[in-house]
């Protein structure tokens, strides 16, 4: 029987693998071989070629409903350049802390959802119900060949959950005073425009891009998407970029360029605000580009059995009552949101991506222990 305090030296063993999206250095097999051992079915699924290649996979323990998911992934950003105190991939264990590049986001959660279910399975050797394991490789990186093509072959293969916990790093102060039960939607563009280069003395020969765009611009920004709601803030318009690369003061350019992103909540959706911004340039200009990119469409799940039971959990362990959020960037939710009602929840998330990433070991462990009786309750 596995014992909670498995969990820290579980989270050693995969911080130990340098996994850099999208390489996987072994990391995936730690896991697969453990829940081998607890009769789990594993599915290999890679995607992608040569320096894309992705290392995923699905496993489910049983044939029956209720069937429940969790999610993560075992890739991580670079240690980045600022010097640590110890080794990122050492897995040094300091001053009640493990440290480590994954340690937060999110080798700790997928080690405390592995340890709460195998204690889970020693606990009820009766179960009838299925638990599964999503994970991926390539969460940091594209996302290409990750979350998306494991859930098509999951949906092909008639193994979509009921629901989903994704293990990302969800509490901001203390663990648990956080669930996110739904995200924003993030599109990115590009707005190119074109005019006709000219001398700034003789305008009326010239046709002025930066013109256009900055009331183009204007439009975008001059009012409110709207309100926002009960679960998300209002949408935000943000011009992260205006290029032109004129380094004379005499010549008006033939081209300028713009970026932007829009975090919108579930009042719109990516394909609308690319046909808002496209009616926008309309307006002002005649000859323009737009390359807008969809990271994700806003999400909500709504409170149900499933979230009471992860807010219960939490409240036995820590008693703290969490909270239901939407704000934050994205993450894999966005795409399981597709497939079937989904929620994260995971550490606290302070240390992630920084330079001495690291958790502490008590944190671990009662989040082990969330787990396990998240899955209690589910049951």
């Amino acid at each position: 029987m596995s014992e909670i305090s498995d969990t820290v030296s579980l989270l050693q063993a995969l911080i130990r693998c340098p996994s850099v999206t999208p390489s996987d250095e072994g990391a995936q097999q730690i896991l697969k071989t453990r829940l081998q051992k607890c009769g789990f079915e594993i599915f290999d699924l890679p995607f992608g070629d040569g320096a894309n290649h992705t290392e995923n996979f699905f496993a489910r323990y049983g044939k029956q409903g209720p069937h429940f998911c969790f999610a993560g992934h075992t890739d991580v950003v670079p240690a980045g350049v600022a010097p640590w105190i110890s080794d990122p991939f050492s897995a040094e264990i300091r001053d009640g802390r493990v440290f480590g590049r994954g340690a937060c986001d999110m080798k700790g959660g997928i080690a405390a959802f592995i340890v709460a279910v195998e204690c889970f399975l020693s606990q009820n050797q009766n179960f009838t119900g299925s638990i599964s394991f999503l994970i991926t490789g390539d969460e940091e990186g594209s996302g290409i060949n990750g979350t998306p093509k494991v859930l098509k072959w999951m949906q092909e293969h008639q193994q979509i959950p009921d629901f989903c916990i994704v293990g990302e790093p969800s509490s901001a102060k203390i663990l648990g005073d956080i669930i996110k039960n739904g995200r924003r939607g993030s599109l990115n563009s590009v707005i190119e425009i074109h005019g006709t280069q000219g001398h700034v003395a003789y305008p009326h020969l010239a046709d002025n891009p930066v013109h256009r765009l900055l009331a183009i611009l204007q439009a975008l920004i001059e009012k409110p998407l709207d309100n926002g709601n009960a679960w998300f803030q209002p949408s935000s318009v943000q011009i992260t970029s205006v290029d032109v690369g004129n380094e004379t003061s005499n010549l008006i350019p033939a081209i300028a360029k713009a970026r932007l992103n829009i975090r919108f909540n579930a009042l719109h959706t990516g394909d609308e605000l690319k046909k808002w911004i496209e009616s926008q340039c309309q307006k002002f200009a005649s000859d323009y580009k737009i390359n807008s990119v969809i990271s994700g469409e806003a999400f909500i799940t709504e409170e149900g059995p499933e979230i009471e039971a992860l807010r219960k959990a939490i409240n036995q362990i820590t008693g703290v009552k969490a909270r239901l959020d939407t704000g934050g960037g994205t993450s894999d939710a966005r795409f399981i949101s597709r497939y079937c009602p989904v929620a994260e929840f995971g550490p606290v998330g302070q240390t992630m991506h920084k330079t001495n990433e690291s958790i502490p070991i008590s944190e671990l462990e009662q989040l082990t222990q969330i787990y396990l009786e998240f899955l209690k309750n589910y049951f």
